[in-house]
């Protein structure tokens, strides 16, 4: 199966066998492939979730550090994108459970995330790219990353439902749920977050 990406479209298949040789053998063509298909999606998603440059790209090395450990484990019952986003998504939560033991602020806390490219999309549409990045932001941490992985990374509910560990239906809820707060956030302001 194909699935367009933002560098063109992804053989899923040829994933899963990269892997495979990877974890057969340590073949480093294999992992090198892997890695130019999908750290820039694996860090878009980071940094769009985490709002700080700096740990997204902390996250993505050690995403693939633990793939790497655990890639003979990988037993197919999902796509390799979504495995290894799910592996990304795993950090976040570990990171925000360190940083509340520590007493650092929470997500809902941090800076806006930053999205360039879609910002002059949203120009043309005609909405504040500034406005929709702080609405985003200020969802609760569960509905910015449903809304994040189904409207901007493409993923399926019941792609969301196995990286995040919950019901498709809840994929579903959380999606309305967050799209709708966007809504009422774009139409009545959102307060501006200072970087």
């Amino acid at each position: 199966m194909l699935r367009p990406s933002r560098s063109g479209p992804v053989d899923e298949t040829a994933d899963v066998a990269l892997l495979a040789r990877l974890a057969r053998s340590g073949d480093v063509r294999a992992f090198e492939t892997l890695y130019r298909r999908h750290t820039a999606p694996m860090y878009a998603t980071a940094l769009r979730i985490t709002g700080d440059a700096d740990l997204a790209a902390d996250i993505v090395h050690d995403a693939w550090v633990r793939a790497l450990e655990r890639a003979e484990r990988f037993e197919g019952r999902s796509t390799f994108r979504t495995w290894i986003v799910g592996i990304v998504l795993n950090l976040v939560r570990e990171h925000r459970r360190s940083e509340r033991h520590e007493g650092a602020p929470t997500d809902e806390t941090q800076a806006e995330w930053d999205a360039t490219s879609e910002a002059a999309e949203l120009e043309i549409a005609g909405v504040d790219p500034i406005d929709l990045e702080a609405a985003i932001a200020a969802l609760p941490t569960g509905f910015r990353q449903v809304l994040i992985l189904h409207d901007v990374e493409g993923f399926t509910h019941d792609e969301i439902a196995t990286m995040l560990s919950i019901a498709p239906g809840t994929s579903k809820s959380q999606l309305a749920r967050a799209r709708q707060r966007v809504r009422e956030m774009l139409a009545h302001g959102v307060p501006r977050r200072s970087r």
